[in-house]
C-alpha cells in the first residue's frame, strides 16, 4: 500500500514518465503474477499512456491510474509476450503473446554478442586468415538481419555482427572494417550460427583518428576565442516534473527507450487562453537502406528506432560541450532487460538560444527603426547508434513557429577495397576505405491537435493562370489550389517543387480573425525519394517511405510507421503504416495523425572521414491562420550593448 501512496502523490499528470519505483514495482508485480524466470528478457517497459479522452479532460487533483506496457521476451524459446500491467491496483491487466515477431536488440545484447563472437574458434580462424592474432584488438557491432530469406532463420531471434580491427586499444577501430567477415548469432542462446565469409580483404593502410593526440598530422587551432552565453537573471523557462512552460508555450515532454523524446500536449496561450497546437510528436521510425551490391553490405538496412531503440542508446549530455548557456536536464528512466534500472542522467537538455532578428521595420521617410529579437526554446537529446550520432532537437518560437531539426554525425559505415578498385555503388573517403551510397530515412508521427481534436489536412498548390486578354493580360498571374484530403490513400502524397506544393493542418470548427479556418503548415525542408526496387526485401518491409505523407485516422496502437516489432519482419506481417492506410478511413474533420518522411540522400565525400562533420535536416509547423496577426509583436524593444533602446529616429 505504501508504493501505491507514493506513486499517486509523487505523479501529477497522467503523462509523467514512469519513476524509477514505479519501474521496479511493475517488474515486480508481472514477475510474481506470470511466474517468470531469468529467461524471460524485458524489450522494453514504460508507461502506458491513458486514453487521448483521459488526458485531455484531466485537471489538477485529479486521481490517476498509472499502467505499465511492456515486452517481454522468452530467451529459450524466442517468443514475444505483450503486457500492461496496473501499478496502482497491482495486478497484470493483459498478458498476450505475440507470435512470429522479434523485438528489438535488449540493450545487454550488445556487449553479450561481441563477448560471444570474439570468444568462437571459429571466428579465431577466421581472423587468422586475415593476419589478426589478437582477437582482443578486434571490435563486433551487432546488425539487424532483416528478412535473410533462409528458412531455416525462421522462428529464430538473429543479429549479424559487423567486424572490425583496432592497431592499438584506442584506435578508431571504425577506420579498420574485416570487411566481409559477418558472424550470425543466435541472441536467445547466445551462440554463433554461422560465419558468412566472402573473402579476405585488404585492411586499410592508413590511419584514421579524429583526436589530436593521435595524429601528428591534426594541430589544434588555437585563435578561437572563448564564446561565453550568460543569463544573468537566469532562463525563461520554468520546469516542473517534465512540464515546461516558456514564454506563451507549455509543452510537457515524455521519453520512451524506442523513440527518446517524445513532445505531449502543446499549447500556446493566445488572448488569455490555452490554445491546443499537437497531442503528441515523435520520430517513429529511422531506416537506413544502403546502395551497395558489395555482399558484405548488399543486405543492410537499419531501423535504428524499431531495431536499435534510439532511446535506449541516448548519451549523457555535457554543459558547454554538447549544450551552451543557461542550461537544465532531465534525466531519462528506463528498465534494463533484467528488470532493473537504466538510467541516462542528463539525456534531455533544455536551454534558450538567440535567433537573430523577429520581425524590423525601418521608416525611410522619418528614419524610425524598430526591431525586435528573436529567441527560441531548444529541447534536444542526442543518441549513438553504434558508428553513427544522431541528434534530434525540437525547437519552440516566440511567433507560434514549432521546427524540429537531426542533426547527424558520427562514423560512417564503410568498407575496404583493393587497391585501383572503383566502384559506382561507393566513394572512396581514403585509400582503399569506401563508403557505400545510402540514406536515412526519418518517419515522423505528428499527432496534431490544432484548436481541438477535430482536423482535416489541405494541400495547396500554385498553379500559372491560363493567357486570357480580359483577366490575365500581362501572363503574369498565379495562385494556389486548394484540396482537402477526404481519406487515408487520398492523402499518400509526395512534394513537388513545380507547384510549391505544401500541407495545412485546419481546424474546419474553429475560424480567425478573417474567418478562415484556423491552421498550422507543415513545411518540408531537404529531402529525397528512395531509390529502392519495388520488389526489394527491404522495401516490401518499407512501403511507407515512397511518400513524403500520409495522413491516418487517429488509433492509439497505430504508433510505430515501421510497426512495432520491425526486427527480422518480412512486409508480410500487415502491421505498419503502408498497410493501415488501405483501410480508407475518412480523414476529414476527425482527429487524426500526420505522418512525414523526410531523406538525407547521401552521397558520401572525402570530407566525411574519419568523422562526419554534421548534416542538418529538418521541417517546420508553422502557423498559418491560426492568429489574427504576428503573435510577436509584443516582443519587448531590444536594448543596445551602450544601455540605448534599439529605437531611434
Amino acid at each position: 500500500m505504501a508504493m501505491q501512496e507514493s506513486v499517486i502523490t509523487k505523479v501529477d499528470h497522467p503523462l509523467e514518465p514512469l519513476r524509477e519505483e514505479e519501474i521496479l514495482k511493475a517488474v515486480a508485480i508481472l514477475k510474481e503474477k506470470k511466474s517468470l524466470t531469468p529467461a524471460s528478457r524485458f524489450e522494453q517497459l514504460g508507461l502506458h499512456e491513458p486514453p487521448k479522452k483521459a488526458v485531455l479532460n484531466f485537471k489538477k487533483g485529479d486521481p490517476i491510474q498509472r499502467e505499465a506496457f511492456a515486452i517481454v521476451v522468452d530467451t529459450t524459446d524466442s517468443k514475444t509476450y505483450e503486457a500492461v500491467i496496473s501499478i496502482t491496483n497491482e495486478e497484470v491487466l493483459s498478458w498476450q503473446h505475440i507470435p512470429g515477431v522479434q523485438p528489438s536488440f535488449l540493450f545487454e545484447e550488445y556487449t553479450e554478442l561481441e563477448e560471444t563472437v570474439k570468444k568462437s574458434p571459429e571466428f579465431h580462424a577466421a581472423l587468422k586468415k586475415r593476419g589478426i592474432d589478437n582477437p582482443e584488438l578486434v571490435m563486433v557491432d551487432p546488425w539487424s538481419v532483416g528478412d535473410t530469406g533462409i528458412p531455416e532463420d525462421k522462428g529464430k531471434r538473429l543479429a549479424k555482427a559487423l567486424c572490425f580491427v583496432r592497431k592499438f586499444p584506442d584506435d578508431n577501430a571504425y577506420a579498420y572494417p574485416l570487411t566481409g567477415l559477418l558472424p550470425v548469432v543466435d541472441l536467445a542462446k547466445m551462440e554463433i550460427v554461422r560465419i558468412e565469409d566472402h573473402g579476405v580483404k585488404p585492411i586499410a593502410p592508413t590511419a584514421a583518428a579524429y583526436k589530436p593526440e593521435q595524429d601528428e598530422n591534426i594541430e589544434v587551432r588555437t585563435d578561437l576565442k572563448p564564446l561565453v552565453i550568460t543569463q544573468p537573471e537566469g532562463p525563461s523557462f520554468e520546469i516542473n516534473g517534465h512540464n515546461i512552460k516558456w514564454q506563451k508555450w507549455d509543452i510537457r515532454v515524455g521519453y520512451t527507450a524506442r523513440e527518446g523524446l517524445v513532445l505531449n500536449t502543446v499549447d500556446y496561450y493566445d488572448k488569455g487562453k490555452k490554445r491546443p497546437v499537437l497531442y503528441r510528436a515523435a520520430m517513429s521510425e529511422m531506416t537506413v537502406p544502403y546502395g551497395d551490391t558489395n555482399p558484405a553490405h548488399n543486405w543492410q538496412c537499419a531501423f535504428d528506432a524499431g531495431e536499435y531503440g534510439i532511446g535506449q542508446l541516448a548519451n549523457s549530455l555535457t554543459r558547454g560541450c554538447d549544450c551552451l548557456g543557461e542550461i537544465q536536464y532531465l534525466d531519462a528512466v528506463m528498465a534494463t532487460s533484467q528488470g532493473g534500472i537504466h538510467k541516462i542522467p542528463n539525456a534531455i537538455c533544455i536551454h534558450e538560444e538567440d535567433v537573430g532578428i523577429a520581425w524590423k521595420h525601418t521608416d525611410w521617410r522619418t528614419d524610425e527603426v524598430e526591431v525586435r529579437r528573436s529567441r527560441r526554446l531548444v529541447v534536444s537529446f542526442f543518441t549513438t547508434v553504434a558508428n553513427y550520432d544522431y541528434g534530434f532537437f525540437w525547437y519552440f518560437y516566440t511567433d507560434g513557429k514549432i521546427e524540429h531539426e537531426a542533426k547527424l554525425t558520427g562514423v560512417l559505415n564503410v568498407g575496404a577495397i583493393e587497391e585501383g578498385q572503383t566502384t559506382r555503388y561507393a566513394a572512396e573517403v581514403a585509400p582503399q576505405i569506401a563508403a557505400p551510397i545510402h540514406q536515412h530515412i526519418f518517419n515522423y508521427r505528428i499527432d496534431m491537435n490544432v484548436d481541438g481534436q477535430k482536423n482535416s489536412v489541405e494541400e495547396w498548390n500554385t498553379v500559372a493562370s491560363k493567357p486570357d486578354p480580359e483577366n490575365n493580360p500581362r501572363l503574369n498571374a498565379f495562385y494556389h489550389e486548394t484540396t482537402t484530403f477526404q481519406t487515408e490513400l487520398e492523402a499518400k502524397r509526395n512534394m513537388n517543387l513545380e507547384t510549391g506544393r505544401s500541407w495545412r493542418i485546419i481546424n474546419p470548427n474553429s475560424k480567425n480573425y478573417v474567418g478562415q479556418p484556423v491552421g498550422y503548415s507543415l513545411i518540408p525542408g531537404e529531402n529525397a525519394l528512395p531509390f529502392l526496387n519495388e520488389e526489394s526485401s527491404v522495401m516490401k518491409r518499407v512501403g511507407y517511405i515512397k511518400n513524403h505523407l500520409h495522413v491516418t485516422k487517429y488509433d492509439r496502437d497505430q504508433i510505430y510507421a515501421s510497426g512495432k516489432y520491425p526486427n527480422q519482419s518480412t512486409g508480410e506481417e500487415k502491421g505498419s503504416l503502408e498497410h493501415w492506410v488501405k483501410a480508407n478511413r475518412n480523414i476529414e474533420n476527425e482527429d487524426i495523425v500526420v505522418w512525414y518522411n523526410m531523406s538525407v540522400h547521401h552521397i558520401v565525400r572525402p570530407e566525411d572521414w574519419p568523422v562526419m562533420p554534421v548534416h542538418h535536416i529538418g521541417f517546420q509547423l508553422k502557423p498559418h491562420g491560426f492568429f489574427d496577426g504576428n503573435p510577436a509583436l509584443d516582443l519587448p524593444r531590444p536594448t543596445e550593448e551602450t544601455g540605448a533602446s534599439c529605437h531611434h529616429k
